[in-house]
């Protein structure tokens, strides 16, 4: 029987679709870390569903997806795969109607690390062509689209191009950069972002240097050496990538051995691994408490911005923003007399008692607080009881715990799911309290005793404290945390709110020295000038995008401002600073927006005409021969802009403006101009060359003014002299 000839258009129907498969964009989302860095907590649930700012985690993770373009999802579980199941089959993502995804498959499965899941994953052939790896614990508001486009030009002309990692510059030290025993630092051929080397440096190690093979010096150029790179394991990979992990067996984490092999045996394999590396943006990943509390922070202050509270990301959430980086659902009871301080974030239907005062924290939906209650710096999960006169310290408190009357939480601590607090109980910052019995399964080893129970809630039989020494380190944390029992407490992370301005500001010149940041740090000890000046400076710059968002006049913001200068005793370089961050945040804003296009010229116009009454309020050295405060106004300006997008052409718009508004004297531009604060590096002179024609300009312009008064001095003495001869 002879075959039926094919019908006409079925090969090119069938291409098409070989074609449509292999340009649908597809995500890998590793919903289990494979690490234990959030005990108690995640013994019970995963870690992709604990609240962050009272968020499930993974929400944030699928929103990126989401704005990226991705088509097809796939979710890979471990521990407490049920759970992620049953959340997400309920979650809009699932429904047809509301999700922006084509698929999104759920896969069970029993890897024990990330090579496992890659090597899974190469097995079932699901994979098409570009795709995402990345855990369920990434947060990021990072357009995907330029490095995408990067990504595939480079594959289109190099089929050896597998991977390209996309990464976040922050400095060297970051808040959302995990303090910890190694760094990673990247080796990269700045010509073509290819990636060279990999290596992690060890704070214990001996030697203090990067090993670098001599042929690679030979064969490039020019190299960069970079440890100022947050790593958010945000990877897209070609399906070559997976066949690597396949062949190399025992390979188990992305970096410390994936990368670093492919990288090392690139004379054997072929492969290029390259690197997109994002300036402005936010990236970052809660791999652990200490970035859990950082990321928590950078939310709440709106660093993060549109990933915010009041952005309202699940179905039913109803936060509004309110001044002071406050954030209230529809139901919530305050009484009378309680206080509500800054950076504050509660839930539907909690209720807070008489004469209590909540700040910089984080409360959960359907939470009673008591009368007299103090809760600072904590987050406290959905359902949790806190009882008259308890007192409740940068601590983690979970779902449908009670803390008993005049009980004390102090800070770090960590108490789990459902634990009930007796009358008077005290919780050291080195604790971690479970309602769980643990089991060797856990990888805990049997129970501490009961006997260390006594006093939680009078029952020896259903709670335990525990320590998780038998803990072991992850692999591949590069960013890891202190290997002392300590980890896992918040007390130990030296995390103040200066540290948020990396993202959008730089710290001050030497003579604002910054508070050292470590890892034994402590929440706990006093706040030192520079954490003030830091909250200061979050504070107030927020205030202003705020305000500027709401379209309000420059009088409101004005006001503002003054009364959190005097509030918190700031001194005007604080002020200059805050304003800076501030305004040249809106200018960039207004120069990437697409619709209606704005020039960098109409920016920073529109923004300094509006609000110069600001501007003009924090210089007061125009009667004096040192113009002191206008040199630090544009000193502090300039370090702004070096790590913002086409900051040298707003620097020298921004003067000009100022000059033309009397803001700015010509003896102030040109005492900076001279000042080696500068040119203190080379970002620093970079960033103001092209204002050097406008200060050319002006020294053109004197030296003519100064021609034209002598030619008329010289005119009005022959004039006199004239006269005199005909008197004579």
């Amino acid at each position: 029987m002879s075959r039926k000839p094919p019908k006409p258009g079925a090969t090119s129907n069938k291409q098409a679709t070989e074609e449509e498969r292999e340009d649908t964009l597809q995500a890998v989302v590793l919903a289990d870390s494979f690490e234990k860095k959030f005990s108690p907590f995640a013994r019970e649930r995963p870690r992709c569903l604990l609240p962050l700012a009272n968020t499930p985690l993974i929400e944030y993770t699928l929103e990126f997806l989401a704005k990226a373009g991705v088509e097809d999802i796939f979710v890979y579980c471990g521990a407490h795969t049920e759970q992620v199941e049953d959340y997400l089959r309920t979650s809009k993502w699932h429904h047809r109607q509301s999700s922006p995804f084509k698929k999104l498959e759920i896969i069970k499965t029993t890897s024990r690390s990330v090579g496992d899941v890659m090597r899974d994953l190469d097995s079932r052939h699901i994979i098409t062509g570009d795709f995402l790896v990345l855990s369920g614990d990434v947060v990021s508001n990072i357009p995907l689209e330029a490095a995408l486009a990067d990504h595939r030009a480079r594959r289109a002309t190099d089929k050896n191009a597998i991977m390209t990692m996309v990464l976040r510059k922050a400095g060297s030290v970051h808040r959302t950069k995990a303090q910890g025993p190694a760094s990673p630092v990247f080796v990269l051929d700045p010509s073509t972002d290819r990636c060279l080397h990999y290596e992690e440096m060890h704070s214990a190690q001996d030697s203090r240097y990067v090993t670098i093979d001599p042929e690679l010096l030979a064969a490039h150029a020019e190299i960069e050496l970079r440890s100022d790179l947050i790593d958010c394991y945000i990877d897209i990979c070609t399906p070559d990538v997976l066949a690597l992990w396949t062949d190399s067996f025992d390979y188990e984490a992305p970096r410390k051995q994936f990368l670093y092999g492919v990288l090392k045996d690139h004379e054997l394999n072929g492969k290029t691994i390259h690197t997109f590396v994002v300036e402005d943006h936010y990236a970052a990943r809660v791999r652990d408490l200490q970035a859990y509390d950082a990321v928590s922070k950078d939310i709440v202050s709106r660093w993060a911005y549109p990933i915010c509270p009041d952005s309202n990301l699940l179905p039913g959430q109803s936060y509004r923003f309110q001044r002071g980086n406050i954030y209230m659902e529809d139901g919530v009871v305050l009484a009378r007399s309680c206080v509500i301080k800054r950076r504050t974030v509660i839930g539907q239907n909690t209720s807070i008692g008489e004469g209590s005062v909540i700040g910089n924290s984080i409360i959960g939906r359907r939470c009673r607080i008591g009368r007299n209650v103090r809760i600072d710096g904590a987050y406290i999960w959905d359902d949790a009881v806190i009882s008259d006169d308890a007192e409740v310290r940068r601590a983690i408190i979970a779902n449908e715990v009670t803390v008993g009357p005049h009980c004390i939480v102090e800070a770090g601590a960590l108490i789990s799911y459902g634990v009930p607090l007796a009358k008077g109980t005290t919780v050291h910052g080195t604790d971690r309290i479970t309602a769980r019995r643990l089991s060797k399964q856990d990888g805990q080893g049997p129970p501490e005793s009961s006997a260390k129970n006594d006093g939680l809630d009078g029952s020896r039989d259903d709670d335990s404290i525990y320590s998780d020494d038998d803990d072991e380190e992850d692999e591949d944390d590069v960013e890891g945390a202190a290997t002392s029992s300590l980890l896992y407490s918040l007390a130990d992370f030296a995390v103040s709110d200066s540290s948020i301005s990396t993202l959008h500001s730089k710290p001050d010149f030497g003579d604002h020295p910054r508070a050292p940041r470590s890892a034994v740090g402590s929440f706990t000890t006093s706040i030192s000038d520079a954490e003030h000046e830091g909250e200061f400076h979050l504070d107030a710059s927020s205030s202003i995008i705020d305000a500027i968002q709401r379209d309000e006049g420059a009088d409101i913001v004005q006001t503002e401002l003054q009364s959190l200068r005097m509030g918190m005793d700031a001194d005007y370089h604080q002020v200059r600073r805050a304003v800076m961050t501030a305004f040249t945040t809106r200018i960039q804003q207004l120069i990437e927006q697409r619709s209606p296009p704005v020039s960098v010229d109409e920016a920073v116009s529109q923004v300094v005409k509006k609000y110069q009454v600001i501007f003009g309020r924090t210089i007061f050295d125009q009667d004096k021969e040192v113009k002191s405060d206008q040199v630090d106004f544009l000193l502090v300006l300039q370090k702004d802009l070096v790590h913002r997008a086409k900051g040298e052409s707003v620097l020298v718009f921004m003067v000009r403006y100022l000059y033309e508004l009397e803001i700015l004297e010509e003896e102030g531009i040109n005492q900076w101009w001279g000042d080696e604060r500068s040119t203190v590096d080379e970002g620093m002179v970079r960033v103001r060359a092209q204002t050097r024609a406008f200060v050319d300009w002006l020294a053109d312009a004197e030296e003519e003014g100064e021609g034209e008064e002598s030619e008329e001095e010289e005119e009005e003495e022959e004039e006199e002299e004239e006269e005199e001869e005909d008197d004579s």
